[in-house]
């Protein structure tokens, strides 16, 4: 494990020559300040929003790896006077569908911060989330010598065809797609990394039903007090140090956990998913994207007769779909 993760950092070190910086503001960065990290292309719509919704949780500061936009992302980002912003034409798919280069910014600019990772569809929500800052989380965090916290993607969407209802930008996304399926989850160990592995939710039954083994997975461990030996193996699926990636009780305890709020069903969706699939960028020959297009030449109501309205985070935690552990 330690020449693996020998062999990734060194290969996130050499990936830095395809990083080419338009505004670094990193300068400003305070010693204890919360830091996004996060590779975006043709995301303008949602940043807005996205900047804003982690502004207000207490993030201190915004690093963004730019993949060649032509919408308009990286001139708003510049714009940003708490953001920091690298762009490349480089390969998406040869840099780990970019996590080698996140790698090398945590590991330049990170170090002995707590560093969240998200795509700008991602929004955590965790303990208390509703009248306590990510600072206190963190400050319990450090108090409880806990380096990691774990956090499940839930798949959110609206009730009807995803087009009905267009997305403005500025907007909560999540007053559209409100809807998640409380059930219809599977969870396994990676005894080789020491992770869960979760897969499920409504990609899993509406774009693999007959493959839910190749549904994406939905374990995520987001937020992690950053050391420049650490790094991400698998999207922020997994990490080495092995121990990092122990954001559950094996003893059958709860460890404090959020959720990643995915508002990747609206109706710019289907735009999205056939550049991707004609940029073949992704994961596995975009075989995701090729099962998004089959399915969605259909229009599908993602919405069925198990879907749950979401209220809060007290109702995931009720669901066992996120927990609180012995955070009060």
């Amino acid at each position: 494990m330690r020449l693996a993760r020998r062999r990734w950092r060194f290969r996130a070190f050499r990936k830095r020559r395809e990083l080419k910086p338009v505004v670094n503001r990193t300068g400003i960065i305070g010693r204890h300040d919360i830091l996004v990290f996060s590779t975006l292309r043709n995301e303008r719509v949602r940043l807005p929003y996205f900047l804003q919704y982690y502004r207000d949780m207490g993030v201190n500061h915004f690093l963004f790896v730019d993949n060649d936009s032509d919408d308009g992302s990286r001139e708003y980002l510049i714009e940003q006077s708490d953001c920091s912003v690298w762009t490349t034409k480089a390969s998406y798919k040869r840099s780990r569908f970019g996590v080698d280069w996140l790698n090398w910014l945590q590991t330049r600019y990170g170090h002995n911060h707590w560093c969240l990772v998200v795509d700008p569809d991602e929004f955590l929500v965790y303990p208390f989330c509703d009248t306590r800052s990510i600072r206190a989380l963190t400050d319990w965090l450090d108090a409880s010598s806990i380096r990691s916290f774990g956090a499940m993607l839930l798949d959110m969407y609206p009730k009807g065809r995803l087009d009905a209802q267009p997305y403005r930008e500025g907007t909560d996304p999540f007053e559209i797609a409100n809807w998640f399926d409380s059930g219809n989850y599977t969870i396994q160990r990676n005894h080789r990394f020491g992770n869960l592995w979760i897969q499920g939710g409504p990609r899993a039954r509406a774009f693999f039903p007959q493959e839910p083994e190749r549904a994406p997975a939905l374990n995520k461990i987001p937020l992690v007090k950053w050391h420049r030996h650490y790094t991400y193996t698998s999207s922020t699926h997994m990490l080495l140090p092995r121990g990092l990636n122990l954001v559950y009780d094996e003893w059958g305890g709860e460890k404090a956990s959020g959720c990643l709020l995915h508002a990747k069903f609206l109706d710019t969706f289907t735009r999205k998913s056939a550049e991707e699939l004609t940029r073949r960028q992704h994961y596995a020959n975009s075989h995701e994207y090729r099962a998004y297009a089959a399915g969605l030449k259909d229009d599908p109501d993602l919405w069925c007769k198990w879907s749950e309205k979401y209220i809060n985070w007290r109702q995931l935690e009720i669901l066992g779909l996120m927990s609180k552990g012995n955070w009060a």
